[in-house]
């Protein structure tokens, strides 16, 4: 089922982190994240250096028939990975959204770890359903990342359980093979809190040191 035709990307800008609409002009930056460190790319499919041009050429096409809806994450000016909306779901009847889910998700060694995936899943979180006004967010992982489990925990999204075989493995060594998913998901109802909760951390941050 494709996005709505009254769907946009947006650009989404937050503290020191931006998301902007992928695009060829993000591939030198992008190239260079890739091959930081690739350590953590155990469970994820991120591309090689020389692997960057076709990548994006191929979240475009998956965007023309309206499944996704690609970003650039961007921390303090320069493109650090990549993430999307994909899997829109509508009302019954009506051309609006009720449900999408954020994947396609991978950050650059250096950015890991520096709340750069929380700050863009908040970004995202919150125009779909401020903007949007859908009513669940999914997110899942390869139910053996427990890296990937714990980041989705911290922003926000509710473990819902396993889907054995439920889709295809980016495991190295297991091409052609299923992987069992973690689901998560956040709704609605719980996006004021985890705000509120995002904006005390964030002010608890930037408060300047007594003494």
């Amino acid at each position: 089922m494709p996005f709505p035709a009254t769907v946009t990307p947006p650009v989404l800008e937050g503290d020191r982190v931006r998301l902007e609409p992928l695009d060829r002009r993000h591939a030198a930056g992008l190239a260079l994240a890739a091959e930081e460190s690739r350590d953590a790319y155990r469970f994820t499919w991120v591309p090689r250096a020389e692997e960057v041009g076709d990548y994006i050429d191929q979240q475009h096409a998956r965007a023309a028939t309206g499944w996704l809806i690609p970003f650039a994450q961007i921390w303090d000016g320069r493109a650090v990975g990549a993430t999307a909306y994909l899997d829109p779901r509508l009302w019954p009847g009506r051309d609006e959204l009720f449900a999408v889910e954020i994947g396609f998700t991978w950050l650059a060694a250096s950015a890991q770890g520096t709340g750069v995936n929380t700050k863009a899943k908040h970004l995202l979180l919150g125009y779909a359903f401020e903007q949007w006004r859908v009513e669940r967010v999914d997110l899942k992982t390869d139910a053996r990342n427990h890296r990937s489990r714990a980041a989705i925990e911290r922003v926000g999204g509710r473990f819902e359980g396993v889907l054995r075989s439920w889709s295809r493995s980016w495991a190295p060594g297991e091409e052609g093979r299923l992987r069992d998913s973690a689901m998560f998901s956040v709704l609605a109802a719980e996006w004021p809190a985890i705000k509120e909760r995002q904006a005390a951390l964030n002010a608890g941050r930037n408060a300047p040191a007594g003494g």
